[in-house]
């Protein structure tokens, strides 16, 4: 697991700590802040390449910078591994600017069990103990030819080639995988199915797959379907974002557990005990129904995927529907919340660990240190109500137009049932208004 991360001179601040939860860690904060960047360094940190490194085709994912190039810049981090999960280990990089790259201390690096990386745009990246793990030629330890799985978007559907040869791939992308695998009808797509299923918004509308069709004339692929509510066979293709979203997410993570397994049986040895799971904006595409339930879906999901192998989460979320969803689930004891914020006083981002209280539901959480919302309504209606309520207390200097002509904007901005109107009508009784 990766228990601590601490950056100095690179990204959003001049210095950023943090001590992660063994299995659930939860980043907010608004954009530019740094959330992705943070996900981009654990993922560096535990396979020591940047995404964009070993596939220059992504929109993210790019080396980080020395803030200040004339300071130096260190990423420290502690990481426990497969052959000792009790014993975490220290390591430290610095960037060299002859070099253009981090440079980390010699040795062989600890391998950090299966890592994933699910970005905020639909790319994917895959770091696999066995295949993609450090070995040692002679005397020097050397990463092996292929050094992780990075997707862009769109290889996730239409394949990952091979860039050391032009015979294979090394991967057949979602749209062949799924239709050999229900052709096959054996284990991976029966985790497949039931990961769809864990996924679903509800029981009304599961997402069940159906028969393999064909688009059009000139396109000889089968393509996999899902059934529509109406009882529609819908190719993947022609589906929503939110859909495509999730039956990305299901089809990375039964394919990255699957090779793996399959590479372990050749290894002869075990599963990974540990993975690690990366998710950039969770709730990326998804209407409020999946919001509410894609947390503890993905929960279930990879504890599902083996019950021997420990599961530690990062995920990042603009959702206050995520939040609130959080907290049946959420454990002091492993899990943590971190929330990035902008510091007037001290003109720096500012990273800061948060006590998880339970907020209730999602306009709560709106208001909450996580999103800083003063108001939950348009910017017309706070404009409106901060006005409304400093008439409230200029009370019976009010004039009569003044009066009239607020009840008139509150009418334009205020629901019939809005809670604010017990109190201006009370305020009203009580100084004489005529609204």
């Amino acid at each position: 697991m990766l228990h601590h991360l601490q950056l100095s001179n690179t990204g959003p601040a001049p210095d950023l700590q943090l001590e992660l939860a063994p299995r659930l860690n939860l980043i907010t904060g608004d954009n530019s802040l740094g959330k992705s960047f943070l996900l981009d360094v654990a993922w560096y940190c535990l396979t020591r390449r940047w995404p964009q490194e070993l596939n220059p085709g992504l929109n993210g994912g790019a080396m980080a910078q020395p803030t200040q190039r004339s300071q130096a810049a260190e990423i420290s981090f502690s990481v426990d591994g497969e052959s000792d999960p009790n014993q975490a280990k220290t390591y430290h990089c610095s960037f060299n600017l002859e070099e253009e790259a981090w440079i980390g201390q010699a040795g062989r690096p600890v391998n950090p069990g299966l890592v994933v990386y699910a970005m905020a745009d639909g790319a994917f990246a895959v770091w696999d103990p066995a295949r993609n793990a450090w070995k040692r030629k002679g005397a020097v330890d050397t990463p092996e030819k292929t050094r992780a799985y990075v997707f862009s978007s769109r290889q996730v559907w239409s394949g990952l080639p091979n860039p050391q040869s032009d015979l294979g791939s090394l991967c057949n992308g979602l749209v062949q995988d799924w239709a050999n695998w229900q052709r096959e009808n054996g284990e991976a797509f029966s985790q497949l199915r039931a990961v769809l299923h864990r996924l679903s918004p509800d029981a009304v509308r599961p997402l069940l797959p159906g028969p393999l069709v064909r688009i059009s004339r000139q396109d000889t692929q089968d393509y996999p379907t899902l059934m529509s509510p109406a009882g529609h066979a819908v190719p993947l293709p022609h589906w929503s974002s939110g859909v495509k979203r999730i039956i990305g997410l299901a089809y990375l993570l039964v394919w990255a557990w699957q090779e793996h397994v399959k590479a372990s049986d050749l290894l002869a040895r075990p599963p990974a005990r540990q993975m690690i799971f990366l998710v950039d904006e969770v709730e990326a595409h998804l209407h409020p129904t999946w919001q509410r339930r894609v947390v503890k879906a993905l929960m279930d999901v990879v504890d599902n995927l083996n019950q021997h192998t420990a599961i530690q989460l990062l995920l990042v979320t603009h959702s206050p529907l995520v939040m609130a969803s959080v907290e049946p689930l959420f454990d002091p004891e492993r899990d943590r919340w971190w929330d990035l914020d902008w510091s007037e006083a001290n003109q720096q981002v500012e990273l800061t660990p948060r006590p998880f209280n339970r907020y209730g539901d999602a306009n709560n959480w709106l208001r909450s240190e996580a999103f800083d919302q003063a108001d939950t309504g348009s910017l017309e209606r706070e404009a409106i109500l901060r006005r409304a309520r400093q008439l409230i207390q200029s009370g019976a200097e009010a004039s009569a137009d003044e009066v009239a002509a607020m009840h008139s904007e509150l009418q334009s901005v205020l629901g019939a049932t809005d809670v604010f109107w017990n109190r201006w009508h009370f305020e009203a009784s009580r100084h004489g208004w005529q609204p």
